[in-house]
């Protein structure tokens, strides 16, 4: 049985260095803060992979604006996808840290890239599991478009126009040894 093969991806731009992403991380936590009257009831739940350090840096920077510390907890998604089988055949179960009580909370939920809606209907799942907060918004790095579900972010670092082919790679120093974020296509 031959197995499919992996398309190559070549580079076609870097859309934010690691500045720029320190300056729009920064933004958003002025936005969250402001549009939520202050850290009072607020949570940062950061989807596993990149969400989550985008989430600590992003608690970080809202706990500093505020002076008063602001939970992060860490949310993982695999058994709530839907597309679970073309995802991977084998999920890894990778752990799921709420220490902090959703109920009556603004939460933030943060991923790096929205692109169909899919992850954050997963994660929504996920989160009303742990409790039924006040409020959820949804705080993006970049935003792609090419929804299949109506779900729009609160908070959007930058918005890119994709095709299709066009793939969003972010890369984060907590995971992969270096800060950027790419275009690249499949060819």
């Amino acid at each position: 049985m031959a197995s499919a093969e992996k398309p190559t991806l070549h580079q076609k731009a870097q859309l934010m260095s690691a500045s720029e992403i320190e300056r729009t991380l920064v933004r958003l936590a002025h936005e969250i803060v402001e549009k939520n009257n202050g850290a009072e009831n607020l949570v940062l739940v950061g989807i596993r992979r990149r969400g989550l350090p985008l989430a600590q840096r992003l608690g970080t920077l809202t706990s500093r604006i505020e002076s008063r510390p602001v939970p992060v907890g860490e949310l993982d998604i695999t058994f709530y996808r839907d597309d679970l089988s073309t995802v991977d055949q084998k999920p890894v179960l990778n752990s799921t840290t709420l220490d902090v009580p959703l109920a009556g909370k603004n939460v933030v939920l943060v991923d790096d890239v929205l692109y169909t809606g899919r992850t954050t209907r997963a994660a929504l799942d996920a989160i009303f599991d742990h409790g039924r907060p006040k409020r959820v918004q949804l705080c993006v790095l970049i935003d792609r478009g090419h929804r299949e579900l109506p779900i729009e972010a609160s908070f959007i670092g930058k918005y890119v126009q994709t095709t299709d082919r066009e793939i969003i790679e972010v890369k984060l120093q907590e995971i992969d040894g270096m800060e950027k974020v790419l275009l690249v296509e499949a060819s």
